[in-house]
């Protein structure tokens, strides 16, 4: 009985302690998952507009990173390194509102990238014409980036890498880095996407041919059309007289330079000339009205004297006729 007994009180602590550990694990389980980010596509947002920030978080992520623990691990200062990617993410996490960012492509490139920094270094150095570490600290980030997208993410077209790239850099950027950065890139990209970049010259190729046999075969048409109207030209010309009308007068384009136009100049002799024919006209004007003025002065003077001459004759036969009366009275 007492061996039995021993048994049962040891199988009894056994299994306390197994309860025990089962709670503390189950305690830890639970807080180890309330402090884990749920990084499905539902806990984000995943749009264009999203993944842009994103970018843009991760370049200044990026350059933080080069000029602190980056630029310490390669000048052999160990003991500062105190700046890792991981730090920085959460770090720029709390410092900002990322509700509109895509968060797990922002994670994505701050954890890939500087654990691929050797070979995406590698395949920037062959399209640079300068040493990798001459580049500016923003450059040599969007070129991680742009070759990090170009070699991974082959689901995001080549031609969107570049635009992308030269967006991060007119937002960041020098003046004029875009020119290295799009070369760069582009020639990158006929190396890691051959067979996209190919189909899309292909692609390119056949709209122009198409387009030039469309404007080949509009060719003939236009001739016609053009033939057409030089005849019906020449059968208005012949039939008005060769006498341009405003149907058929060419048109002047105010544009066209052969045009001359009237100087300053010409245009006051002009005004001159006009102002000149208008005190003409008030001249002769004038003078018209003086000489009938005159014309009438004169018939009036001479309605006068015959006027006189009259009254003159009738007081002459007046007297006559008393004359011959006095006469008359004397015989």
């Amino acid at each position: 009985m007492t061996d039995q007994l021993k048994r049962a009180i040891s199988a009894a602590k056994t299994a306390q302690a197994n309860d025990k550990q089962a709670e503390a694990t189950r305690v830890a389980s639970s807080s180890a998952d309330e402090q884990t980010f749920d990084m499905s596509e539902s806990s984000y947002k995943t749009s264009h507009t999203a993944i842009r920030k994103a970018r843009r978080f991760a370049m200044q992520g990026l350059y933080e990173w080069l000029v602190t623990d980056r630029r310490f691990d390669k000048d052999g200062k160990l003991g500062w390194k105190n700046n890792a990617p991981h730090d920085i993410a959460a770090r720029t996490r709390a410092t900002n509102a990322m509700h509109t960012v895509h968060i797990g492509y922002y994670h994505e490139m701050m954890r890939d990238i500087p654990e691929q920094i050797e070979s995406l270094d590698t395949l920037i150095s062959q399209h640079l014409d300068r040493d990798i570490d001459k580049l500016d600290t923003v450059e040599h980030a969007i070129l991680l980036i742009g070759t990090y997208e170009l070699q991974n993410r082959l689901e995001i077209p080549y031609k969107v890498v570049l635009d992308e790239a030269m967006k991060l850099n007119n937002h960041f950027g020098a003046t004029d880095a875009h020119k290295l950065i799009n070369a760069v890139l582009d020639k990158m990209a006929v190396e890691l996407r051959t067979v996209e970049v190919e189909a899309d010259h292909k692609a390119n190729l056949r709209t122009s041919q198409k387009a030039a046999t469309q404007a080949y075969a509009k060719q003939p048409e236009a001739k016609a059309t053009t033939n057409t109207e030089k005849t019906a030209e020449t059968a208005t010309e012949s039939e008005t007289g060769d006498k341009p009308t405003a149907a058929n007068k060419p048109r002047i384009s105010a544009n066209n330079a052969s045009v001359k136009r009237n100087s300053a100049s010409k245009a006051l002799a002009n005004i001159s000339e006009f102002k000149a024919s208008k005190k003409e006209a008030a001249a002769k004007n004038s003078d018209k009205a003086d000489s009938v003025v005159s014309e009438k002065a004169s018939n009036d003077v001479s309605e006068k004297a015959s006027n006189e001459n009259n009254d003159a004759a009738d007081v002459g036969l007046h007297d006559s006729n008393l004359v011959n009366s006095d006469e008359n009275s004397k015989d």
